[in-house]
């Protein structure tokens, strides 16, 4: 007589606080349950897409922040991050992230370390990270990030910090 498998309760997942949504386009927080959504439009820009994300992580309406998919193409980023990296939102979705931004120090943490950062993100693994990383081809400018999960759709979420260090 075989038996049946029976479901087993992660450690990790209950304790975990509820993720925060705000819009992908202008960052604002939604008051809404993400699981069950009206729509998934930003009901204030009527611009972006409500993403969710842990607290931790979650962007403010003043900080400008990515997202980056699986194969690490920038499948989003918000109006903030368009005028901080220069570049629009058409012109940056579908590129390789490292096209945009690199770790600031390459001795320090290469350019492995922040690309198996986003592939976990990506996944909807990992926890949320703290890195430093510059502009591709630019030198003497540093933005802190955070790097984690968001969703859905499944994606990792960079929020660039509050400027850039000179």
């Amino acid at each position: 007589m075989s038996k049946r498998p029976q479901l087993v309760a992660l450690p990790g997942y209950a304790d975990r606080a509820p993720d925060r949504v705000f819009c992908g386009h202008c960052g604002r927080a939604a008051a809404i349950d993400i699981a069950a959504p009206a729509t998934r439009v930003c009901p204030r820009c009527e611009l972006g897409l409500l993403i969710g994300a842990p607290p931790e992580l979650a962007p403010t309406p003043s900080d400008p922040f990515l997202l980056v998919d699986s194969t690490l193409s920038v499948c989003g980023m918000s109006a903030l991050a368009e005028e901080l990296l220069q570049v629009t939102e058409t012109d940056a979705v579908n590129r390789h992230v490292n096209e945009l931004l690199v770790p600031a120090d390459a001795e320090v943490s290469g350019p492995g370390d922040l690309v198996n950062l986003l592939i976990h993100a990506a996944r909807g693994d990992g926890e949320v990270h703290e890195v430093v990383l510059r502009p591709t081809d630019e030198y003497g400018i540093r933005f802190f990030a955070r790097i984690g999960p968001c969703g859905p759709p499944v994606a990792a979420l960079m929020v660039l910090g509050d400027g850039a260090l000179r």
